[in-house]
């Protein structure tokens, strides 16, 4: 028999966000996960705040929905402020009664803003590797580093000589003028955006095109592939080899370490710091030319260790794929390095989450 195309709305609803949401949906796990750090972060919150005023967003209501936005590729505030409007299964994951009503989007821009003064996303990050760690699923011997350029929010337009004064803008040109560089050569010391002052002119391969933005650099550990370290520094050519020995000069302990990395990684100055800091550069080797050879030798390539930590090294460009497709980071909507940073570490922890929801069984997630 066939059923009426009834379209009555009810009053009333006697079901719940909680009662909505399958108990085997993939937000489940990662809402535990979220739980726990945030409980975790919540001394921390208890500073950010005056005791009087009016309430604010609650921050971790904040942090959940950008979660959200990452794990859904919601490219805006606007668009996650309409999707909490009315998509139940956002509501119930931010916290979010029925009835609610939904924050402006600039009202969420600025408490959001509040998070990245208070390094919210460090704080966040630390907490969901702790959790891992205590779960024992990371490695403390075996890691792996690697980086990749992240496009600044600004076009070639504003990359302009620094000594040269703006041209008055054209009426005619409605926001967009015309900008004619062929033949200039531009440089970093020369030149700077003004849309975004921290980005830099910078390609990460011979032949590519050259682009404006920074280097996202992250720390693999190769147990169970989890990013341990992050950091976001100006694109420049020496980047990945500072960021090596920065990012493991931070790793706790006193043993031996390994650091798997393409042959990018090979060169004297940057094997011998990293053999400073207690770490076995299981770097690719460069292919030896007339004018440079590789800084390991068979002393290193010798050992099976070294094979293993080249295969797991390519594992690290997983953790970039997703952030760049999913977390939407490939080119970044925020200016400056202190915000772009932000984001990049945000987007690390996400990642994180997404494989831990996997590696933690449900009765320990």
């Amino acid at each position: 028999m066939r059923g009426e195309d009834e379209q009555t709305g009810f009053m009333f609803s006697y079901l719940s966000p909680e009662q909505r949401v399958p108990a085997d949906h993939p937000l489940r796990a990662v809402r535990r996960l979220t739980d726990t750090a945030l409980a975790e972060l919540s001394p921390r919150f208890a500073t950010m705040y005056s005791d009087i005023g009016r309430p604010s967003i609650p921050p971790e209501q904040l942090v959940r929905a950008l979660i959200l936005q990452m794990l859904y590729s919601v490219r805006s505030e606007r668009l996650l402020m309409e999707q909490l409007d009315y998509n139940l299964l956002f509501r119930w994951f931010v916290g979010l009664s029925m009835d609610a009503p939904v924050w402006n989007h600039s009202t969420f821009s600025k408490n959001r803003d509040r998070l990245l003064a208070g390094d919210v996303a460090a704080a966040f990050f630390a907490a969901i590797v702790g959790r891992a760690g205590a779960a024992g699923l990371l490695s403390d011997e075996h890691f792996t580093i690697d980086g990749t350029l992240i496009e600044a929010w600004a076009s070639q337009k504003s990359f302009q000589r620094k000594d040269r004064p703006t041209a008055p803008r054209d009426p005619d040109d409605r926001g967009n003028p015309s900008v004619n560089f062929r033949g200039e050569t531009r440089r970093n010391d020369t030149h700077a955006s003004t849309t975004d002052p921290d980005a830099r002119l910078f390609k990460k391969t011979s032949g590519a095109e050259a682009r404006l933005g920074y280097l996202g650099h992250v720390v693999m550990e190769n147990r169970a592939g989890l990013i341990v370290e992050t950091v976001v520094t100006p694109a420049t050519g020496t980047a990945e080899r500072d960021a090596a020995v920065l990012l493991m000069s931070r790793r706790p302990g006193r043993h031996r370490l390994t650091l798997g990395g393409d042959k990018n990684y090979d060169t004297r100055g940057c094997v011998t710091e990293l053999r400073a800091l207690g770490v076995t550069p299981h770097v690719a080797q460069y292919v030896p030319t007339p004018h440079r050879g590789s800084a390991i030798d068979g002393r290193t390539t010798r050992h099976p260790g070294y094979a293993v930590s080249q295969r797991k090294r390519k594992e690290v460009e997983q953790s970039f794929g997703w952030m760049k497709t999913v977390a939407l980071i490939r080119k970044v909507r925020h200016r400056g390095g202190e915000k772009v940073e932000w984001i990049f570490t945000f987007a690390a922890a996400a990642y994180n989450m997404v494989r831990l929801r996997r590696l933690l069984t449900p009765t320990t997630a």
